[in-house]
């Protein structure tokens, strides 16, 4: 735990830039660490001016490679990426913003392997049931409930038969 003296102050500035020079971060998670080493608001609010006014720290910049990270590495939906951001302290504004850049076929592109995928798990399973449980695959993954839907009609064709059905 770090005291807050007039040199520590230092410390945590330099500690806290070199962490941002090494990676995106986001004020939310800044100022927890700084409450988790001990360290008094009125430094904090000068460490997170220095850190904002000097481009170390952008809540927009981080949203939008979070969404892009969560979106093509962990093939999250939107509705689980905005849950992540908001538990991260960013504002509704930047959130709206970030998630509108990103369209529908971008969350759909990756959505339908993931579908394929978990179908070719589900064998031996009635075509209902299969389609339930990729439908609650699909909004575990933070999809909404219409992108699954026109995902797994167009993956099961229009004759409403599964072509994983064995």
């Amino acid at each position: 735990m770090l005291t807050t003296t007039a040199t520590d102050e230092k410390t945590v500035l330099t500690r806290l830039t070199a962490l941002c020079a090494r990676r995106e971060c986001c004020q939310g998670e800044l100022l927890q660490k700084m409450r988790r080493w001990g360290v008094e608001e009125e430094v904090q609010a000068r460490v997170m001016q220095y850190l904002t006014v000097h481009c170390f720290v952008d809540d927009e910049r981080y949203a939008r490679a979070f969404v892009t990270d969560k979106l093509l590495y962990n093939r999250w939906g939107r509705v689980k990426t905005d849950m992540a951001l908001r538990a991260k302290g960013i504002s509704e504004d930047i959130r709206r913003r970030v998630l509108a850049a990103v369209s529908d076929s971008d969350y759909t592109e990756q959505l339908r392997p993931l579908l394929e995928r978990k179908a070719r798990q589900l064998t031996g399973e009635a075509p209902y049931a299969r389609r339930n449980k990729l439908l609650r695959f699909a909004v575990q993954r933070g999809y909404t409930i219409d992108q699954a839907r026109s995902c797994i009609d167009r993956m099961m064709g229009d004759t409403g038969t599964d072509p994983y059905d064995c």
